[in-house]
């Protein structure tokens, strides 16, 4: 049952947060519901959950409608936005994690929705991931802070894929370097398969999918 898997990641965040000597509730848990039913994410609103992430624009806006009454729940938008987007996006999310240039965090503030954000780096050399180049960060920080509807909360970061989780550690260490370097607190970082090392580096937010929801299902 989703309930049940919910609350193994949760003992393993607990866990990963005792043994890096970290207050538990300093984690922020961040489940991923792409591509997955309304009814999934009731699901596990009802066991408790209540930060969501999504990572299609139109997906989520399809299924939006049946989640109107789950008052708590709070939606982090964590894929690739377009400029042409943003409307959508700020409609639908309060929190948008992949903000990566001036041009989008102008557009999004000038949608006048209160939104929080994060600014994606890109720390890998792989073409398929986007961010902030890490020289970019301060003048894009600065901008953000800048703007009146926008709430800058921290870094965001996708390691290259690998099965070995301790592959993403030395991505996971740079970008709290980054925070640290930057006034930046918050690190979205950690996924079902590595949050245990990005907690030992210092995540405040990872980004659970499949190990709450289970495999994808995509579309032909």
């Amino acid at each position: 049952m989703i309930s049940e898997r919910l609350s193994r990641v949760q003992e393993r965040i607990a866990q990963a947060a005792r043994q890096a000597g970290r207050n538990p509730d300093e984690i922020t848990l961040v489940a991923v519901s792409k591509t997955k039913p309304a009814a999934d994410i009731r699901a596990v609103y009802e066991a408790g959950q209540r930060q969501f992430g999504e990572n299609y624009i139109q997906d989520f806006d399809a299924k939006s409608g049946e989640l109107g009454d789950l008052p708590e729940a709070v939606f982090h938008f964590i894929g690739k936005l377009q400029s042409n987007k943003t409307k959508q996006a700020a409609r639908l999310f309060q929190v948008i994690q992949t903000v990566d240039s001036i041009k989008l965090a102008r557009r999004l503030n000038d949608c006048g929705e209160p939104l929080d954000v994060f600014l994606e780096v890109k720390l890998s050399t792989e073409e398929s991931k986007g961010g902030l180049e890490e020289t970019k960060i301060a003048e894009v920080a600065d901008y953000v802070r800048g703007l009146s509807h926008l709430s800058l909360r921290g870094l965001m970061t996708m390691p290259p894929w690998s099965e070995d989780s301790e592959a993403a550690r030395p991505y996971f260490r740079r970008l709290r370097a980054l925070g640290e370097q930057h006034n930046l607190a918050e690190l979205s970082m950690g996924m079902s398969h590595d949050l245990e090392v990005a907690i030992e580096e210092g995540s405040t937010l990872v980004r659970v999918g499949t190990a709450i929801f289970g495999e994808r299902t995509y579309k032909a």
